[in-house]
């Protein structure tokens, strides 16, 4: 990892032991680590090895997607996604403050892949392919949980470029509240696996510890008038399909972080997640009725297509459409000059 390479966090926590020591990895690396603050961050936050935002410092970056985006919000995160970009970033991770690097975290990404691919197989909980126990990501839909996967000997191998990689998680997966209510945690996955997810294939991803190259960044929209648990899961969704529109992979491997998982009200994060127990599936049927095209040059408007298609459903605010013109705006600006 070099100045090429930024990792992107929204925290409103006081520079906490894994901040300090993501910092730390990312003073030695030699890279970009960016905080986006929030209206409850701390007024002097100060950590060596971090370029650190406040609301005002958010505002005087001349982006105007930063004063248009909500605060009190994970969607602010963004403006991260932007900084990153206009410091000349190509690959961006992102990570939460309650994740804990290993020392494989710290490793150069690969854009191509010679791995194990799983197509056409609508519906797949990535997370059976790391465990014999019966957990899932958060995001998938609930009549897929006890669905089997394909065995993992019998996929292809193949080459395959993969813009977006998500990395799981050990001890406190990014599981939704009906698991933690029920079932026991912590869980941790095996290391020996990596999986591309192709062209029919489902399965949310989230933004804990995701690695996006430069091709993909546009995709790294987080909306911010819906379900804040359903943000970076319907983002997924959508990232997803136009991915393999251009013949990408989606890349799960193996946990690169530990979560040592911040206070949550469960109960809160049930009614939160509701939206998306009852519409993940409509949404990824909806998604699949659209007319979208093939190629890079089409990306803006097929995420225009995705947006108002979710807005038509009631599940997005109609106010999504003009923050999400900004950061189209923004992001085709930024990699033009980069």
């Amino acid at each position: 990892m070099n100045k090429t390479n930024a990792v992107v966090v929204t925290s409103i926590a006081s520079p906490n032991r894994i901040l300090q020591d993501i910092a730390k990895g990312c003073k030695e690396k030699g890279c970009q680590f960016i905080v986006i603050g929030d209206q409850a961050s701390p007024a002097d936050f100060h950590l060596d090895g971090c370029d650190f935002y406040s609301l005002n410092r958010q505002y005087d970056t001349g982006f105007e997607f930063a004063k248009q985006c909500p605060t009190k919000h994970y969607a602010r995160k963004n403006i991260g996604y932007l900084l990153a970009i206009a410091n000349g970033a190509t690959v961006i991770i992102e990570t939460d403050d309650d994740n804990i690097p290993y020392e494989k975290f710290w490793q150069n990404r690969q854009l191509a892949h010679s791995v194990k691919t799983l197509t056409n197989s609508s519906w797949v909980n990535i997370y059976r392919y790391f465990t014999d126990v019966n957990i899932w990501p958060r995001g998938l839909d609930l009549k897929q949980i006890l669905t089997p996967v394909p065995d993992y000997n019998s996929l292809e191998t193949r080459e395959i470029e993969c813009p977006i990689q998500q990395g799981l998680a050990d001890e406190n997966p990014d599981v939704d509240a009906i698991y933690r209510l029920s079932l026991p945690l912590p869980q941790s996955f095996r290391k020996d696996r990596h999986i591309a997810l192709s062209r029919g294939c489902v399965c949310p991803f989230n933004s804990q510890n995701t690695t996006w190259f430069a091709q993909a960044f546009i995709l790294m929209y987080l909306p911010s008038y819906c379900s804040f648990r359903m943000t970076d899961i319907w983002r997924s969704f959508i990232a997803q399909k136009i991915a393999y529109l251009n013949d990408w992979g989606i890349l799960f491997h193996e946990p690169t972080v530990f979560q040592e998982r911040n206070e949550h009200d469960l109960m809160y994060d049930f009614k939160d997640e509701l939206p998306g127990y009852l519409n993940n599936s409509r949404i990824c049927r909806g998604l699949d009725g659209l007319e979208l095209k093939a190629g890079t040059e089409n990306i803006p408007d097929n995420l225009r297509i995705c947006y108002k298609k979710l807005i038509e459903m009631g599940l997005v605010d109609i106010r999504e459409t003009a923050l999400l013109e900004e950061w189209i705006k923004a992001v085709n600006s930024l990699m033009k000059n980069t």
